[in-house]
């Protein structure tokens, strides 16, 4: 009886330091937690977490969607748009700022009431944007123009016009005055100064095709770009050397960073899969966590340590004609959904 006891024990002992690791292991992996479906109809682009109000604003349709992030139940919408892309959010907690680009224009609304409250015209096709809190700009990125346009928040005016070498796509500050931005056509980044409102550098990526979605880490000086052909760039933004290159899933178009946790985060609609490179770590590629066709956008609350992304269901893929060689399929009514992504 005794050595049966003693060697139970060990057993025990044993299974319990290796089974330690993997639920580590385990607490560590991203997995979808929840489906939020708000239904409607049209397509969508880039959504946008406000922790301390626990609401996301998703571009969706014509209307931004406004959600409880606590709840994933609808508190409002702000409609009234042509073509809109994205949100970016003062930080003084009232307004906020919605890229319009099928007007032309930035819209600002109050985050109360949800009313417009001015439209700034911009450039052509204004789409990606960010808050630069130096300078206490928003920098609007027009892709069909190839420019920027910078708008005072105090005046809601457009200040400046900094022309780029090519089309821009997701744009980022890092807090110190320095803005930048892929180039999507040139595969590469600019670097732009808010206080003097110039383009400073252009850094070319390697092995980095249609740079889109981009994100940041401020206190390593570290820019995350997703490219086709499953890549991701690493890029220090002080030197503009590109220092790795992580694999991730196939087409992506956003990208994010949980300073925390040191992990940078790819949004694939492609294969349907949100890619987690530990940045902290060599830049290894540590999941792809299956997420749902066309789940391309994404939002990061690193407050609450969750991702967001957005998708529909689909119909069946047209046949192509001359006119329309590569026909999207349709997206089917009221299949618009949220899925929230933790650990």
């Amino acid at each position: 009886m005794p050595i049966r006891f003693s060697r139970l024990c060990m057993f025990s002992s044993v299974a319990l330091l290796t089974s330690l690791p993997l639920a580590a292991t385990a607490q560590q992996t991203y997995r979808v937690l929840d489906h939020w479906k708000i239904g409607g109809t049209g397509g969508w682009d880039y959504l946008t977490a406000d922790p301390g109000a626990h609401r996301l604003y998703v571009t969706h349709g014509q209307r931004v969607e406004v959600i409880d992030s606590t709840t994933g139940k609808p508190i409002g919408a702000i409609t009234g748009f042509k073509g809109i892309h994205g949100v970016v959010l003062d930080p003084n907690g009232k307004v906020g700022y919605v890229s319009d680009g099928g007007a032309n224009a930035v819209i600002v609304f109050d985050r109360h009431s949800f009313a417009t409250l001015a439209s700034i015209p911009a450039g052509t096709n204004p789409d990606g944007m960010t808050y630069e809190p130096v300078t206490k700009t928003v920098w609007v990125f027009n892709g069909r123009s190839n420019n920027v346009s910078v708008i005072d928040t105090g005046s809601r005016t457009v200040i400046s016009t900094i022309a780029l070498p090519g089309k821009p796509e997701f744009p980022r500050a890092d807090g110190k005055g320095n803005v930048f931005d892929n180039i999507e056509d040139k595969n590469s980044i600019v670097e732009l100064n808010a206080k003097t409102k110039t383009l400073t550098a252009t850094w070319p990526l390697k092995d980095c095709d249609s740079p889109s979605g981009m994100a940041i880490d401020t206190a390593n000086h570290r820019l995350f770009s997703v490219c086709d052909g499953g890549k991701m760039a690493i890029m220090d933004s002080e030197s503009g050397k590109q220092i790795a290159t992580a694999s991730i899933g196939d087409g992506p178009d956003a990208a994010g960073y949980n300073a925390k946790a040191q992990l940078a985060f790819s949004s694939n609609g492609g294969d349907g899969t949100l890619s987690v490179i530990d940045a902290g770590h060599g830049y290894k590629t540590i999941q792809n966590l299956a997420t749902q066709k066309g789940a391309r956008t994404m939002a990061h609350d690193e407050s609450a340590d969750r991702v967001y992304v957005v998708t529909a269901e689909f119909g069946p893929r047209p046949a192509a004609t001359a006119a329309n060689p590569r026909p999207r399929p349709a997206i089917l009514p009221d299949s618009f959904t949220i899925l929230v992504i933790g650990r």
